[in-house]
């Protein structure tokens, strides 16, 4: 394997985390978004992971996404949805992950990369996104639901793009909402109670 100098590692380690996030948001939306702008040549994944900018698997990604957005509109299937995205977003993830990290590691280092780094970074949208959603079915019934699935789709394309045009600030971003929303989950926890000295 070539040598891979720092450059080219970091801006790949945050492009593979800022893509991961779009994937806990929306499973297919960026496979197909991935595979349009590795087939217009804008980023570069691995040999092995060429496939995703296949004419089957865009057209695949294409009816997908056609499904899943729309789906997601409905309230008696959104939920539904989300049960089945805890199992797919972070396979997404890995997938779109490891095609990041195949340009410069093999494809087995690079799928053990992209499980390592992708799956635990969809979870977390995928987890707000699954608590929003739940609170909002119990405050408006699920009538609130459609309009917070629009922005989750224009959520999950802005961040797309900015992984695209600019990885570090994206990757960085992703971070932080990490960060700020265990921090903020530490502080609801509550504290384990103090034992009885009697």
């Amino acid at each position: 394997m070539p040598q891979v100098s720092w450059t080219e590692v970091v801006p790949a380690v945050a492009l593979a985390i800022a893509l991961a996030a779009c994937a806990g948001l929306r499973a297919w939306l960026p496979l197909l978004l991935t595979g349009a702008v590795v087939r217009a040549g804008v980023i570069e994944v691995g040999p092995a992971f060429a496939f995703i900018s296949s004419n089957r698997a865009l057209i695949l990604f294409g009816v997908a996404s056609a499904i899943e957005i729309v789906a997601d509109k409905i309230p008696a299937i959104d939920h539904a949805l989300d049960v089945l995205g805890t199992v797919l977003r972070p396979v997404a993830a890995t997938v779109l992950a490891a095609s990041v990290f195949g340009s410069f590691a093999d494809p087995v280092t690079a799928v053990a990369l992209g499980a390592a780094v992708g799956a635990p970074t969809a979870l977390v949208p995928h987890a707000a996104k699954s608590v929003l959603r739940a609170a909002s079915s119990a405050l408006t019934a699920g009538v609130a639901n459609p309009v917070i699935s629009i922005l989750e789709d224009l959520i999950a394309v802005a961040l797309f793009l900015l992984a695209v045009l600019v990885p570090l600030l994206a990757g960085g971003l992703v971070l932080l909402t990490a960060w700020l929303i265990a921090r903020r989950l530490r502080r609801r926890a509550p504290s384990a109670p103090a034992p009885s000295t009697t």
